[in-house]
Order: structure tokens, then sequence, then C-alpha cells
């Protein structure tokens, strides 16, 4: 852990809440790989962009491009992973951008661990669950993952030979028998009705 550093106080974030006249918070997706989660969060950054909404989607695939590159899939991995977006997520909240994320986040230990970071902060967290069977993502499959996974290709692979640990209590969840375009709808009315934007 590093020393010799001190926090930095800016403006507060009801200071940048003023000017950029927006609140601020994450939406956080979890759901299996193929559930849907990159897509619905696509259409709602866009949705919400449209709406005037400066909002920003952190994807777990491309995230592992660049920040969280040097990252592999074991658990330890996954916790880091989830750490580090937590800390993101967080980050773009209080700048009071609606940050969007999109990662499986298998363990409820994680997912509860950035709620936190985010509680803490004052800030808003709305987590999302796509709640897809693994035999419809299996189904849909566009990366070809799960068949290597069933061929042994790839060791850990959440749904298959590593556990997704569902959410118990998400504030939204949506299914695979809802549109897109319903999954949107359903999030933004309760970001509405709930005040958050």
């Amino acid at each position: 852990m590093a020393t010799n550093i001190t926090w930095h106080e800016g403006l507060t974030h009801d200071e940048r809440s003023k000017f950029t006249k927006q609140k601020g918070l994450t939406i956080w997706f979890t759901g299996l790989s193929a559930s849907g989660k990159s897509t619905i969060a696509t259409a709602l950054e866009q949705h919400l962009l449209h709406q005037g909404v400066n909002a920003y989607r952190l994807d777990g695939d491309n995230i592992r491009f660049g920040l969280n590159k040097n990252l592999g899939f074991s658990e330890a991995d996954r916790n880091e992973n989830i750490r580090r977006i937590g800390e993101v997520a967080k980050l773009f909240a209080d700048s009071t951008t609606v940050a969007i994320t999109s990662f499986i986040s298998p363990y409820k230990q994680d997912r509860l661990q950035a709620r936190k970071l985010h509680e803490d902060g004052n800030l808003p967290f709305v987590e999302v669950y796509v709640n897809v069977p693994v035999e419809v993502a299996e189904q849909r499959d566009p990366k070809g993952l799960y068949k290597k996974a069933r061929a042994g290709e790839i060791k850990e692979f959440t749904g298959i030979s590593a556990p997704y640990e569902a959410p118990e209590s998400p504030e939204i969840e949506v299914t695979h028998q809802q549109t897109v375009e319903e999954s949107v709808a359903a999030i933004y009315r309760y970001l509405t009705e709930n005040k958050l934007l």
C-alpha cells in the first residue's frame, strides 16, 4: 500500500452537481456471459445521452484492453478486476456522470464491496441483474465462449466451470423475455421514479 500520500480536496459532489445539473450514479449490470448486459447497457447509454444526461459505459471486455489488461480470470484476478471497476465507476459517479458498468461480476462479495464504496461516498448504486438462464446464454454464444468452455479450452468459465452468484435483491431485474427496448424502459422508469437523474 502506498505511503506518504495525502487526499487533496477539490469541489464537493454537491458543488459539481449544481454546475452540471446532474446527480451522478452507477448503474451496475451483472449477469452471465451472453446474457445481453452489454447490449442493454449500450442502448441505455444512448437513451440517456438522447435525454441530455451525461452517461458513460464501462464494458468488461473493453476495460481488459487497457486498465485491466494485466489481469486473467482466476478468482483473485476477477476480484481485482471488479475492485478496480468499482473505484473507477465511483469516480465517474462523483463527477456527476451516470456510470454504466457491464461486467459478469460473478461474486456477491465483489458486488457488495462496489456498492459499499458508493454508499460510503453517498453516491447511488443501482444493481441491474440481467437474469438469463445458462441454457439461453449458451444458445446465443455470440463469441463462441461456451463452446470453448465445454471443450475444455477455457478454464474457469462462469456458469460452466466457475460459479455465478446471482444477486438476491437487485434494484432492477430484466430477463431474456424482455426486449432490449423494454429493458431500457424499465431501467429508465426506475431512475426517474426514484429521482436519480
